[in-house]
């Protein structure tokens, strides 16, 4: 039976909460209402408050100013135990799992009372099988991917029956269409269950496709109010980061349906410089050519099965698929991390040694890995540390680190790049998600590289940063650089490849130059169906 619980006071209230890091602004006097039966979306830029905020409803830091009420009853929530038993849950943003633990020692951590494993896995695969996030109970979270660490997040939060559900961020590492089924599950629960459900995204489509009404903030502070039905594409993407966006940057930031494009096209943008790429061949000599690349993991499967593909100097050649095919191993062998078992892989024509660390680094290859806080930076390093470590023999005499020439370096990327942050000196961990996207591509391209590879450079980045990270990906190759942009999102390729490859179980089984792009040929290529046999 479907309930109408709109009408019902609010189950969460904030009224003027406030926080400061130092002379950072989180928070600025924002007031939001979580009602019974709604899914309430908050959008904004990275490093817009949004987390922040939610972290203050769950017990996770405590406001400088400002009342939390929970059904009408002012509280202040101690810790995230005490949300916990008010009936708050929340999907973390950044994965708050133990590396060392099971699955299902994950989801029994925190409970009260005692431990029954046998149970606990039942319960996850219960839950697994319900919201369509199949994950093994017993598997080390260590061993997992991306992807399955956020179900895991989520299995958690909804094993503990919350009235309340924050979902930061849930989909960075979900497919299209776990996200879709996601939000059916959770639609459903809403309807039925009188779930009071805060959204917290900075992917448009997300937010228009599942939401009933939208709080936008910037900067720490709400700057929009509107019911979702009302809500138009351009005018959501100007509040959130204070100017116009082109349309190519809007478009890139939507998931591929007909919703998206009908509220896009209902209130066209200015499309000013949205032109695409200059549309350039392959060079005659590749700056990175990969060949008969076999590699096998630790448990036997095949990670790599015979790949080739080649890289011109100054082009980018995305590689397309559905995650799981060999991207994550691809990217981790041209970083040095994976060893051939059989093949050869070549910069400038000289071959490269494969699994010796720093060798890929010296032969001219630099990484965006697609999880920037397990491989791409360390969080509680300051900016300045991380910006140097591909630098570091240069900033060394008589064997020791030169700090003014650190600081120097710093200082110049953070301009030339505009990270935001107080200095050099900061944690990186206080920085926005984008800030800190910025930090890992001003290091990659800081050491003048031959070939960039960047692994999903976009993935969990709000629209202004989505455009940044393609204007420096376009720039780099301006300069001669190959890139290899390996992307789930086939709009990210489309925009910005002079060529794609498609990967399917660890071999390219396709190629397509810019003006041969074909996206039914696409989708065939990506599910391992050879169209010339499905054609006859």
């Amino acid at each position: 039976m479907i309930e109408d619980f709109r009408f019902e006071p609010p189950v969460i209230e904030v009224d003027g909460l406030t926080k400061h890091f130092g002379s950072v602004v989180a928070c600025e006097e924002v007031d939001l209402a979580l009602r019974a039966g709604e899914i309430h979306g908050i959008l904004g830029e990275n490093g817009a408050g949004k987390s922040t905020l939610m972290r203050m409803i769950f017990g996770l830091v405590h406001p400088d100013l400002g009342v939390i009420r929970v059904d009408g009853e002012a509280i202040r929530i101690a810790d995230p135990s005490e949300a916990v038993r008010l009936g708050i849950g929340m999907v973390h943003q950044h994965y708050s799992l133990v590396d060392a633990l099971t699955v299902w020692e994950n989801v029994a951590l925190g409970e009260v009372g005692p431990l029954d494993p046998d149970r606990t896995r039942a319960r996850v695969r219960r839950i697994s099988w319900r919201y369509g996030l199949s994950v093994d109970p017993d598997a080390t979270v260590r061993d997992l991917s991306a992807g399955i660490r956020q179900r895991v997040e989520i299995i958690k939060c909804l094993g503990r029956r919350p009235r309340t559900i924050i979902l930061d961020e849930p989909t960075s590492a979900l497919t299209p269409a776990e996200s879709q089924y996601l939000f059916d599950v959770l639609l459903t629960g809403v309807r039925t269950q009188g779930w009071a459900v805060a959204l917290v995204s900075h992917k448009l489509d997300e937010i228009l496709r599942a939401t009933d009404r939208i709080t936008v903030m910037r900067e720490g502070r709400v700057v929009d109010r509107l019911l979702t039905a009302e809500a138009r594409v351009p005018s959501l993407a100007r509040a959130m980061v204070g100017r116009p966006v082109p349309l190519r940057t809007v478009t890139a930031a939507f998931e591929r349906d007909q919703d998206a494009r009908d509220l896009l096209e209902a209130d066209p943008m200015d499309d000013e410089g949205c032109d695409r790429i200059d549309e350039t061949g392959p060079r005659a000599v590749p700056v990175l050519q990969v060949e008969s690349a076999s590699v096998k993991g630790a448990d036997g499967r095949v990670l790599l099965d015979g790949l080739s593909l080649a890289v011109g100097a100054g082009e980018i050649v995305g590689v397309a698929g559905v995650e799981g095919n060999g991207q994550t191993a691809l990217a981790d062998l041209l970083g040095g991390l994976l060893r051939l078992d059989d093949g050869t892989v070549h910069v400038n024509g000289r071959t490269v040694p494969t699994g010796v660390a720093g060798a890929m680094t010296r032969a001219g290859i630099a990484v965006v890995p697609a999880d920037r806080h397990r491989a791409g930076c360390v969080l509680d390093m300051t900016v300045a540390e991380n910006l140097m470590i591909p630098s570091m023999r240069r900033m060394r005499r008589w064997g020791l680190l030169r700090l003014d020439a650190i600081r120097r370096h710093a200082l110049r990327l953070i301009d030339e790049y505009d990270i935001k942050t107080s200095g050099p000196d900061a944690s990186l961990g206080d920085l926005s998600g984008g800030n800190q996207q910025r930090t890992v591509i001003a290091r990659a391209l800081s050491a003048s590289p031959e070939v960039m590879v960047a692994h999903q450079p976009t993935r969990g980045l709000d629209v202004g940063a989505i455009e940044y990270v393609a204007d420096r990906i376009r720039q780099a190759a301006d300069r001669g650089i190959g890139v290899l942009l390996l992307s789930t999102d086939l709009r990210e390729i489309l925009s910005l490849a002079d060529r794609l490859v498609v990967l399917h179980r660890g071999s390219i089984v396709g190629e397509m130059s810019r003006e041969e792009f074909d996206l039914p040929r696409l989708g065939l290529l990506m599910g391992g169906t050879d169209e010339e046999e499905e054609a006859s």
